[in-house]
């Protein structure tokens, strides 16, 4: 075989330039402002075409606080801040905390209720050969609960996970193969609404509203197929959210609280699923 031709310096400066690189392996040109598109393009196709080929068409969302912990990490987390308070009496930040933690603590069986709850999913079928996917923003607290949950029922579960400036990485329940990262929160909630069957809301803050609200409307505007809707926790939703004033200051109508259920067990969540689809089997067709 003959010798490659030798090639210049010259030649070889130019092949490490960045305007050499291919469009599409150089990050830094895949990050300007002008390419935003084409990533929103990207962050929609790569689960999509994931989830496809594994065949993941109908799923169960379950949306809840981040903050939501497990009786024993509760117990672990005050028991830390407390010793940190010890050491640093007057920092108002710790002590801010520490009566978080304590607030929280009350909502340890919200943990326990979606990891149940996940398990049932993983075990049984909606309906005759409906068996819902079990999908979460992959994150901690009641997304680490149904996470958990689907995984110790022996099934696969997906995470959609969201980059943030104190990072929110996944739980390690997520099924590898369908955890996902965005940067994007409008293309995350379009995979959390594509494919979903059910939805499940669970106490939460600003985030866990959002999710709510936007199905609410997209349901309520028919840009979804009516799906059931449940809400966790009835007493914490009777205290923050008084629906039924919409309806009387005519802001909602009367009908649109029949959107929505709630439940305070995993038996209940999976008796409303069970009972809508029962009820309406066609609707466990492809949504809108």
């Amino acid at each position: 075989m003959g010798k490659k031709p030798k090639v210049s310096k010259e030649i070889l400066a130019l092949r490490r330039s960045k305007a050499y690189r291919r469009a599409y392996t150089d990050a830094e040109f895949m990050s300007r402002a002008e390419l935003r598109p084409v990533r929103l393009q990207l962050e929609l196709l790569k689960p999509e075409m994931i989830l496809a080929e594994h065949g993941v068409k109908a799923t169960v969302v379950v949306f809840g606080s981040a903050r939501t912990r497990s009786g024993e990490q509760s117990v672990a987390r005050e028991a830390g801040l407390r010793a940190l308070l010890k050491k640093n009496p007057g920092d108002k930040s710790l002590k801010g905390q520490l009566a978080a933690a304590r607030s929280l603590k009350v909502s340890d069986k919200y943990y326990e209720i979606a990891r149940e709850f996940a398990r049932i999913v993983s075990c049984n079928d909606c309906v005759p050969g409906q068996k819902l996917v079990v999908v979460t923003g992959g994150g901690p607290g009641i997304m680490e609960a149904a996470n958990r949950g689907a995984h110790e029922g022996g099934a696969k579960s997906v995470g959609l996970n969201i980059t943030l400036d104190m990072e929110q990485g996944p739980n390690p329940y997520v099924s590898p193969e369908f955890c996902f990262r965005f940067h994007y929160f409008a293309i995350r909630k379009m995979h959390f609404v594509m494919r979903a069957r059910a939805l499940v809301v669970f106490p939460g803050g600003f985030g866990t509203m959002d999710e709510l609200f936007e199905v609410l409307t997209l349901i309520q505007t028919g840009k979804k197929r009516r799906l059931p809707i449940v809400l966790v926790g009835s007493k914490y939703w009777g205290d923050v959210m008084n629906f039924a004033n919409m309806a009387k200051w005519g802001y909602i109508a009367k009908e649109d609280l029949k959107l929505f259920r709630y439940a305070d067990t995993a038996e209940e969540i999976w008796g409303h699923i069970t009972a809508f689809y029962h009820k309406n089997p066609l609707a466990c067709g492809s949504g809108k």
